[in-house]
C-alpha cells in the first residue's frame, strides 16, 4: 500500500509541473488580466447601449472564464492530492490510497481535456454548434440508426453540461428519424463535435427483420458553427424556396403541432434548412435563415471559394466507402475511427455518449498534421 501511494505522490508531483507548463501554454496570467478589463466594461454605463458589443464582450467573458476557473480548479486538485497522498503515506491508510487513485484519475482525465482546449484555435472553435442528423439508403433501418446517433450526441454533450436545443424533426416512415437538427450551445461547442462531422456505418442485427439476419446502414452527422449576425451574407429571394409545415416532435419533445415550421431550399446548392421549435413562421424562417447562411460559409471556406456563388452542392454520399467510423454489433463489438484508428470494443458506452477518445484523438491528429505542413512550408 505504501509503495502503491509512493507512485501516485510521484506521478502526482510530474503532473504539477505539466500543469504549470500548461498554464504557461495558456497565457493564464495574461487571460486573468483581459478578463478583469473585460469585466470591468461591464460596469461602465453605455455597456448595453450597443447589443452587438455588449454581446461579443459577455462571450469573450463566458470563455475566458471557463478557461482560467478549469485551469485554476486543475492546480487545487493536484495539490490537495499531493498532500492527500503525503498524508496516506504517514498514517498508512489503504482507504485514502484508493481514494488518491482515484483523484489522480480524475485530474490526467481534466488536464488532458484542456490541452485539447488548447488546441482549439480555429476561428469558429468557440462557437454553439449545427449537428443535423441524415439517413442514408436503407429506408426503415437507416432511419433508426440516425435517431441513435441523434441519441448518442445528446448524450455526449449532457455529460459535458452543454445545452441542447431540438430546431428541426422530421419523423421516419416506421421508426427512427428522416431528419433532425440540434443546436448545442456552450464553450467549445462546435470545436469539439467538428471531429464528428461525417458517415457513420452501422453493422448489427436488424430488429425489424425477422429472420435475424445482419444489417449494414449509414447516417450523416452534419456539423456547422453557429454565427452570429457580425457574419455578413447576402441570400438572394430568387434563390430560395420557403414552404410552410406541420411541426413533428421527437418522443419527449413538446413542440407545438402547428403549421409555423419552416423549410427553405437554397436552390443554386440544393441545401435544406429548417425550424420548427421557434413562436411562430417569422421566428422560424430567422433561425433557419440563420442556419443557411452558416452552412453556406463553412461549405465556402472548406473548399476555399472566392464567393458564395461558386458552391456547387455537396458531393459526399452516405455509402460504404465514405464512413468516418464504423459501430458494430455483431458478430463482435468493436466502434473504430477510420481517420485515426483509435478504437474500442465497449459500443454501448460510445452509444451512451462516451465519444471523447474519438474526439480527442482526431483534434491531436489534426494538431499534428498541422503543424507538420507548417514545418514543410516553413523550410
Amino acid at each position: 500500500m505504501i509503495i502503491q501511494l509512493e507512485e501516485a505522490l510521484h506521478t502526482l508531483t510530474d503532473l504539477r509541473e505539466e500543469v504549470k507548463e500548461l498554464g504557461s501554454t495558456l497565457h493564464i496570467e495574461s487571460l486573468e488580466r483581459e478578463l478583469e478589463n473585460l469585466e470591468a466594461q461591464t460596469s461602465e454605463g453605455d455597456f448595453w447601449n450597443d447589443a452587438a458589443r455588449s454581446g461579443r464582450i459577455l462571450k469573450e467573458i463566458k470563455g475566458r472564464k471557463s478557461t482560467v476557473t478549469s485551469y485554476r480548479n486543475l492546480e487545487r486538485d493536484v495539490e490537495d492530492a499531493i498532500t492527500l497522498a503525503e498524508m496516506g503515506i504517514e498514517e498508512s491508510d489503504e482507504e485514502i490510497a484508493a481514494e488518491v487513485e482515484s483523484e489522480l484519475d480524475r485530474i490526467r482525465s481534466e488536464a488532458e481535456r484542456i490541452r485539447i482546449d488548447v488546441i482549439l484555435s480555429g476561428e469558429y472553435d468557440h462557437n454553439n454548434a449545427l449537428v443535423s442528423f441524415h439517413p442514408g439508403a436503407g429506408g426503415t433501418e437507416a432511419q433508426d440508426w440516425a435517431l441513435m446517433l441523434y441519441r448518442m450526441y445528446n448524450r455526449w454533450a449532457e455529460r459535458h453540461g452543454f445545452t441542447v436545443k431540438l430546431l428541426d424533426w422530421l419523423d421516419g416512415d416506421e421508426a427512427g428519424l428522416k431528419s433532425a437538427t440540434i443546436l448545442v450551445e456552450g464553450n467549445n461547442a462546435y470545436g469539439y463535435l467538428k471531429s464528428e462531422n461525417g458517415v457513420h456505418r452501422l453493422v448489427r442485427v436488424s430488429p425489424f427483420d425477422a429472420s435475424g439476419r445482419r444489417h449494414t446502414s449509414f447516417a450523416s452527422v452534419e456539423v456547422i458553427p453557429e454565427l452570429d449576425d457580425s457574419v455578413n451574407i447576402e441570400i438572394n429571394d430568387a434563390d430560395i424556396e420557403v414552404t410552410a409545415h406541420r411541426s413533428s416532435g421527437a418522443g419527449g419533445q413538446h413542440i407545438n403541432k402547428t403549421d409555423s415550421a419552416i423549410r427553405i431550399l437554397h436552390k443554386p446548392t440544393g441545401i435544406v434548412v429548417g425550424c420548427q421549435t421557434e413562436r411562430s413562421q417569422l421566428q422560424n424562417k430567422e433561425t433557419a435563415l440563420r442556419m443557411l447562411k452558416a452552412k453556406l460559409v463553412e461549405i465556402k471556406e472548406r473548399e476555399h471559394l472566392d464567393r458564395i456563388e461558386d458552391i456547387q452542392g455537396e458531393k459526399a454520399k452516405i455509402e460504404w466507402g465514405a464512413q468516418i467510423r464504423s459501430y458494430v454489433f455483431m458478430p463482435y463489438t468493436l466502434v473504430k475511427d477510420t481517420r485515426t484508428d483509435c478504437e474500442t470494443s465497449d459500443v454501448y458506452a460510445v452509444m451512451d455518449g462516451d465519444l471523447d477518445p474519438f474526439i480527442n484523438a482526431y483534434l491531436k491528429a489534426s494538431r499534428s498534421s498541422a503543424m507538420a505542413k507548417n514545418s514543410q512550408f516553413a523550410n
